[in-house]
Formats: structure tokens, C-alpha cells, sequence
């Protein structure tokens, strides 16, 4: 294996670790503000979704990446736009499976959330962290 993919399958498992600890920490939130606090099924979503968001961001910087891109809050705005394109493909992926063909919301979730992890690696990776 060449060393640039045993790069990027290095990175690829390490974006996966903080992926599941961002789905954790999304499925937690939108636990408690959907089953707990009653609100609505797409505003807690988005909730879980963003907080996981923002999370991954420190962490995949720090320790996938190990960037050290100066310019933070553009990098942020790059992460953060990705991850609002992968909110709303979260969301559309949740509408057409629990309302359209009729799943449990959880494991709709659970489906959309691993369709998204691969927009944003890929993104991520050629987008937000290449300097």
C-alpha cells in the first residue's frame, strides 16, 4: 500500500472514531429533546446534528488532520457549511425513510447519518483541511 492511502485509511479510521463519538453525543441530544423535552422530530435532529458538528470540528482539527491552519474561523466555515449540506441530506434521508417508507426514526437516523459520514470525509478531506 502506498504511503498516500495508508494516509488517508489512517485518517478515514480516525474520522470514524469522532464520527461515532459525534453520533453518540447527536443521538443523546436528539434523544432528550425529542423523547424527554417533546420537541419536534427535525428540530431536535438538527440540534444532536449541529452540537456533533461542532464537536467533530475540535476534534478531526486536533487529531485526524492535524491542522494547524491559522485561519480557524474560515476553516470552521468551511466545516460548518459542509456539515449544513450534510444536515439538510440528514434530514431529506429521514423525511423519505420514516415518512415516505415508513422506518423507525432511529434507525432512519441511524442509516442518514452513515450516508452523510461519507460526504463529509470526502469534503472534509479534499475541502476544509487541505491547505
Amino acid at each position: 500500500m502506498s504511503e498516500y492511502l495508508q494516509n488517508l485509511f489512517f485518517k478515514f479510521l480516525k474520522f470514524g472514531t469522532v464520527g461515532f463519538s459525534g453520533l453518540l453525543l447527536d443521538f443523546g441530544v436528539t434523544y432528550v429533546a425529542k423523547e424527554k423535552l417533546r420537541w419536534n422530530k427535525y428540530v431536535a435532529n438538527s440540534l444532536g446534528f449541529i452540537l456533533a458538528s461542532a464537536s467533530n470540528f475540535y476534534l478531526n482539527r486536533i487529531w485526524t488532520f492535524r491542522s494547524h491552519d491559522p485561519e480557524i474561523g474560515w476553516q470552521y466555515s468551511k466545516f460548518l457549511v459542509v456539515a449544513l449540506v450534510g444536515l439538510l441530506l440528514n434530514n431529506f434521508i429521514i423525511y423519505i425513510l420514516t415518512d415516505r417508507l415508513r422506518f423507525n426514526f432511529y434507525v432512519a437516523k441511524f442509516c442518514a447519518i452513515v450516508i452523510v459520514f461519507f460526504w463529509n470525509f470526502s469534503i472534509n478531506y479534499l475541502y476544509t483541511f487541505t491547505r
